[in-house]
């Protein structure tokens, strides 16, 4: 990668996206970085807020797309008020999916990057997926990313890269590496709880999932700090 190329962040506002961004803009350079944030109707929408308010902190273009297919679609706890969010972390040997799973979102979500970034010259599009999180998502699998950028560039006749680079990390590793790119600071303003609540509810599964990182990491989470919240 060069810092003449341009890349393209999905920037949700959480804690793995905006690591994300800022290591967007250290292997491509800030003046090279851009933001895209989805608005799918998400019940936790204090995430918009954070998005937008990181991209400003990371002095990067950011641009919101609203979808409402997903909410349209339902039957998931991200999208569905009546629907409340598992709680708790899941343990490893859980294969089933959880109800926060929404079908076909990061495919979706990718594909209008992909699409928004071919307009613009971009060549590099950056997610947060992990295929190593707790909930087994099958739209955050490698094979999945892999099948679909090749979907992608035949279906857009583009270069478009995927790049993922939390595939294989565990939350640990990945506040480890928001240490070294940078982005503390802005992960004080991140938000993970499923429940939309500021300080975070501490019991739903994104917040035990995000505690557990920063706990094993043996560092303080920054918006804990800011909010004293209580995880």
């Amino acid at each position: 990668m060069t810092k003449s190329a341009k890349a393209l962040v999905v920037l949700s506002g959480g804690q793995d996206s905006t690591t994300c961004l800022y290591w967007a803009m250290r292997e491509f350079g800030a003046a090279n970085v851009s933001a895209l944030t989805f608005d799918y109707g998400q019940r936790h929408r204090t995430e918009l807020d954070s998005a937008r308010r990181i991209a400003a902190m990371a002095g990067v273009s950011q641009t919101v797309l609203p979808i409402d297919t997903f909410a349209a679609i339902g039957g998931n706890a991200l999208t569905d008020d009546d629907i409340a969010p598992e709680q708790g972390a899941r343990d490893d040997a859980d294969t089933a999916l959880p109800n926060t799973f929404v079908p076909g979102r990061n495919l979706v979500f990718l594909t209008f990057a992909a699409a928004f970034a071919y307009t613009r010259g971009i060549e590099h599009v950056v997610t947060g997926v992990a295929q190593t999180d707790y909930s087994g998502y099958p739209d955050c699998r490698e094979n999945t990313l892999k099948a679909l950028e090749l979907s992608l560039r035949l279906g857009m006749d583009s270069r478009v890269t995927l790049h993922t680079p939390l595939m294989f990390m565990s939350k640990a590793e990945t506040v480890r590496l928001a240490q070294d790119v940078g982005a503390m600071e802005a992960l004080a303003y991140s938000h993970t709880c499923y429940n939309g609540q500021v300080p975070p509810c501490g019991h739903c599964a994104a917040c035990e999932l995000r505690a557990r990182g920063f706990a094993e990491a043996g560092v303080p989470d920054p918006l804990q700090v800011r909010t004293g919240g209580r995880i």
